[in-house]
């Protein structure tokens, strides 16, 4: 394949609508991959593809990954690359190894924007800090923590959030134990960090975790994401959502660890022993089922000499779910309902229930409930897997978005997808997935897919797909509030990861020429969007 360079254009070759990821010293300019088409359908896994969004949506970009950060650090030199093997910012087998920054956490302190992500590529981790208000590019993007407080290795970070009763950026390792777990980096009232350290936080477990979010009676919800034994082309159920509840909100050192036990009709538990002996299991088909309901309840776990929470909630009888990965609380329900994706196995050649995962709705009297019910909000199909980041948009409309893998892209042709799920729909009625966001390949992604030697990942993923208003209080925790995107300071972010890592903040679209007549704005009734 044609060697690319990195000053080429994102993405956007197909519809010769330039995006150029320019010089470090440059930032590209806003984006033109809006297009106001009546139907929007997945992109095809060949060649470099646009990104398209939906005809009430365009994008900008904040940071990319050739962006050189405002205070390096050795081989920490750049936002999406770190230089540590000495490697060019260029397309070539010996390239700098990408950091792949991920999840996005959007404060406002005082009158600073910030956008905070950890980076879970890379040699090790670390929390970079986007300035959305500095001008100047090469103080733009900050390091501000890249050390553990005991001297331990750090690990890449996957998941983060804001835990306004600590003051801390919650980072997520997932990585199996003893190396996964919680860090916790502590912010001052300006939004800098107070001594940069990074602290892991022990109570809370060491697992592959991913999802993390607090609830507001100060509790740590967590999603793990790890895949269980391969059987008939997928894998065994085997990765668990978790509830820490702290001693004290405000001190996350100490405190109780839960995992959610799933039971069936005749009220005996769903467990890892069972669904590891029969990966077909006809629970998981029924989970997977509309109109399905199940009862819950949260199993205190012991932790052992590694501090594994995975084995810890196997032997405490809880429920292991097909790669769950992110959780977020629906606003307007005082933290009452809580979604979950999971992925699946992200393989056309698995045989097994449930394979193409879905989205999950845990329903509780209150946050701190020991019992609820469970019951499936959206069932994945091949057309619409590997379900990782989620997000609310507004009271009702739920932003889920694909990493279904480089493999799955070539099985079914299709790249990676953002949807709209509606989650005011009875339950038992088939839920409709509305696409806003059909990613493209850009021309680095493209090169790593086709020709690197394996240290960097290849196709586009979406991550970091985030909604905030920047309340750094507790009113302002994910869930407290009804969203109203694009207005009363509401503002949405996605992470277009590997390739050029590039993360957008999503804007309005101009009103269409129809709309401006009839004096409205373009919205999502505007055009019709593909429903699949």
């Amino acid at each position: 394949m044609k060697r690319y360079t990195k000053m080429g254009t994102v993405g956007v070759v197909g519809l010769g609508l330039g995006v150029a990821v320019l010089a470090a010293t440059t930032l590209p300019a806003s984006a033109a991959e809006h297009v106001a088409a009546q139907v929007i359908s997945a992109n095809p896994a060949f060649g470099i593809q646009n990104n398209v969004l939906s005809a009430d949506m365009t994008q900008t970009p904040v940071a990319y990954g050739q962006l050189p950060l405002a205070n390096p650090k050795g081989g920490l030199s750049h936002y999406g690359y770190g230089t540590a093997n000495g490697g060019p910012l260029t397309q070539d087998p010996h390239e700098a190894l990408k950091t792949e920054p991920d999840k996005n956490v959007y404060l406002v302190f005082g009158n600073k924007h910030y956008l905070y992500q950890g980076h879970e590529g890379g040699t090790q981790g670390y929390v970079t800090r986007v300035d959305l208000d500095e001008k100047d590019l090469t103080k733009r993007v900050t390091l501000i923590a890249d050390a553990r407080s005991d001297g331990g290795s750090v690990p890449t970070f996957d998941g983060i959030t804001w835990n306004p009763f600590t003051h801390q950026l919650l980072m997520t390792a997932e990585a199996s134990a003893p190396n996964g777990g919680v860090f916790a980096v502590t912010l001052d009232d300006t939004g800098d960090p107070v001594d940069g350290a990074i602290t892991k936080l022990d109570a809370l477990g060491s697992g592959g975790y991913e999802g993390i979010q607090n609830d507001s009676a100060g509790n740590v919800w967590l999603v793990e994401d790890i895949g269980g034994k391969s059987v008939s082309g997928g894998k065994a159920p085997g990765s668990y959502v978790y509830r820490f509840t702290p001693a004290s909100p405000t001190d996350l050192s100490s405190g109780k660890l839960e995992a959610l036990q799933v039971q069936r009709k005749d009220g005996s538990p769903v467990t890892a022993k069972q669904l590891a002996a029969d990966p077909a299991d006809p629970f998981i088909a029924d989970l997977h089922t509309y109109g399905s309901s199940f009862s819950t309840r949260w199993v205190a776990l012991t932790l052992g000499a590694d501090n594994g929470s995975t084995a810890a909630a196997a032997a405490a009888g809880a429920t292991p779910f097909k790669r769950p990965e992110n959780g977020v609380f629906r606003p307007g329900t005082n933290f009452t309902e809580f979604y979950f994706t999971e992925t699946g196995d992200t393989s056309k050649n698995s045989t097994l229930p449930g394979a193409f995962g879905g989205v999950f709705r845990l329903s509780q009297s209150s946050p701190t409930a020991q019992t609820g019910t469970l019951s499936p909000v959206y069932v994945g199909d091949l057309a619409h897997t590997g379900l990782d980041n989620i997000q609310f948009k507004s009271r009702d409309e739920l932003l889920v978005v694909e990493d279904a893998g480089d493999a799955l892209h070539a099985q079914r042709n299709a790249l990676d997808s953002g949807y709209v799920i509606d989650v005011s729909k009875k339950a038992g009625k088939h839920a409709t997935a509305v696409r806003w966001l059909a990613e493209g390949r850009d021309a680095s992604a493209a090169y790593d897919h086709n020709m690197s030697p394996g240290y960097n990942d290849g196709d586009n993923e979406i991550t970091g797909v985030h909604v905030s208003n920047g309340d750094p209080s507790v009113r302002g925790l994910l869930g407290a509030t009804i969203p109203s995107l694009f207005t009363n300071g509401w503002r949405g972010f996605w992470t277009q990861q590997h390739g050029d890592n590039v993360t957008w903040e999503l804007l309005p679209a101009a009103p269409t020429n129809d709309a401006a007549h009839h004096g409205a704005k373009g919205g999502p009734d505007s055009h019709r969007q593909e429903t699949d």
